[in-house]
């Protein structure tokens, strides 16, 4: 890596959420993914990671898994609630991440699968170890979390920039 400031970026599925037949932005999580979202936050400020800010899609079940994970960490960072980041593409969460100011320096991403889990194929250029097989082992169960490093300002942020440090899932 160079001088330049090193940065991480969080990537976290929400929690298991309920099935329900009425509207998907709104479905609330399930008695698991209750139990699930404060050990994913014990298992964050465990490994020391302190985000600055939280980018947390709007729908229900990323909200209070946000809540939950949150309620874990030594402090908790100032949160912004995104429309965008609900059934957001790669791209799509890629250009939310180049809108972050460089003031920011580990960032936490609460979403949705497909695009988490692709989010951080694409950005992952090169890893430790066995984190990419392990990840994609999984397929990015809920309250997984995926920590990134890269150098350079937010506004780098594209396919390959990132090297995937962590993975850890609840139930692996």
């Amino acid at each position: 890596m160079s001088e330049e400031t090193t940065r991480r970026i969080v990537l976290v599925r929400h929690a298991k959420a309920e099935w329900s037949d009425g509207d998907d932005h709104e479905r609330p999580l399930a008695e698991r993914g209750r139990k699930d979202a404060p050990v994913a936050g014990r298992w964050l400020a465990g490994a020391g990671i302190t985000p600055d800010l939280a980018l947390v899609s709007s729908a229900a079940r990323t909200r209070e898994t946000w809540k939950l994970l949150a309620s874990e960490l030594p402090a908790g960072p100032r949160a912004v609630f995104e429309d965008r980041l609900y059934e957001a593409s790669p791209g799509e969460l890629i250009a939310v991440l180049n809108e972050t100011s460089d003031e920011v320096h580990d960032l936490v991403v609460v979403g949705h699968n497909p695009g988490v889990h692709a989010l951080a194929d694409a950005l992952a250029g090169e890893a430790e170890g066995d984190l990419p097989a392990r990840m994609n082992r999984s397929g990015f169960p809920t309250c997984a979390v995926a920590v990134l490093t890269f150098a350079g300002s937010w506004k780098a942020v594209e396919h390959g920039v990132a090297r995937l440090v962590a993975f850890w899932a609840p139930h692996a």
